[in-house]
């Protein structure tokens, strides 16, 4: 009897000194610290290396800190959720990752996070250039730093989340813009020694879009690669917006080009660069290209799968952290 009561009194002395210490503030956060990589997503498989090669670069650089994959296009992940509950596909195609399969939107990544301990969170976005989705992302980091609660500012759902830079940088004076440019010039040194061994001209394409002037920073990089490597013309398009494969041709036709290397200037080889840049159709820009009398040699490679340009966003991430105080492991 006397053992059961001694029992009893240990069970109640464990309870008030664990009660109390709740009730008087003992009760400490854990700050956990977690990776998103916000990329545009793609639905060609073999395009996907592209993105996944940025997030095994991440994982190298930070093996003790989670690094999520979230695509920012409503349609491409549908795509992956259909095909994630066809069993056929599933069959067709082992080698797709779950994570791929199961993609989320960055905010839907992030609350997943969240409600794994996670309040920490380095938002990497894989873009090359700032525009629509990149202030887009801010706003959301922007919200989510918002969000508060009723009692002590250590219950807020989240610590610390801060938004990396795309490839081309951002405005601001912490990271200059013109040195984000002059880096990834020199990361396409490789396309560079291609165009000179083949004796051809080094054209890109980009996106771009109607509505948002980001023009200007891949008509720098185009100025930062013919500095950098003299030797090749170096001409950048965009399927929307300025510059068109117009301006493209008249400056190819102004230096007298005859050849090209034909890129895109995108993360992956998706969609865009198999139909728009190297199709066989009539409105594809290899199409377009031979038919005003280039010789044209389409690289089906998205620069994500450059370990050199793969490495600007986990440098930009690692900017954003220590820019904030995160310590990524």
């Amino acid at each position: 009897m006397k053992m059961k009561t001694f029992f009893f009194t240990v069970v109640v002395l464990l309870l008030f000194v664990s009660t109390t210490g709740f009730a008087s503030g003992a009760w400490k956060v854990e700050h956990k610290n977690a990776i998103v990589l916000a990329m545009f997503g793609t639905s060609v498989e073999s395009a996907l290396q592209g993105l996944l090669t940025i997030r095994e670069k991440m994982v190298e650089k930070y093996p003790e800190t989670p690094v999520r994959i979230a695509f920012t296009s409503n349609i491409i992940r549908r795509k992956w959720q259909r095909r994630a509950n066809d069993p056929v596909y599933l069959k067709a195609h082992p080698e797709i990752p779950s994570d791929i399969l199961h993609v989320k939107t960055p905010l839907a990544t992030i609350a997943d996070l969240q409600d794994q301990g996670y309040d920490t969170i380095v938002l990497q976005p894989t873009h090359i250039a700032m525009g629509e989705e990149y202030l887009d992302l801010e706003t959301y980091v922007d919200g989510l730093m918002r969000m508060g609660t009723v009692k002590k500012a250590k219950y807020k759902p989240f610590y610390k989340v801060v938004l990396g830079r795309p490839a081309l940088g951002t405005y601001g004076t912490d990271h200059p813009y013109a040195d984000d440019i002059s880096t990834a010039a020199r990361a396409l040194a490789p396309d560079a020694a291609l165009a000179v061994k083949e004796q051809a001209a080094l054209v890109y394409m980009g996106h771009g879009n109607q509505h948002f002037p980001s023009a200007g920073s891949y008509l720098e990089l185009a100025d930062r690669m013919r500095l950098l490597y003299p030797d090749v013309v170096t001409v950048i398009g965009n399927v929307e917006g300025f510059p068109s494969l117009e301006d493209v041709m008249d400056t190819l036709k102004l230096h007298g080009v005859e050849k090209v290397i034909l890129k895109p200037c995108m993360v992956v080889a998706g969609d865009h660069a198999l139909n728009d840049m190297a199709g066989t159709e009539d409105g594809s820009w290899k199409t377009i290209l031979g038919k005003n009398g280039f010789t044209v040699l389409p690289v089906k490679r998205g620069l994500g799968e450059q370990a050199e340009f793969a490495e600007i966003f986990v440098r930009h991430a690692a900017d954003a952290a220590r820019n904030a105080g995160i310590v990524l492991k």
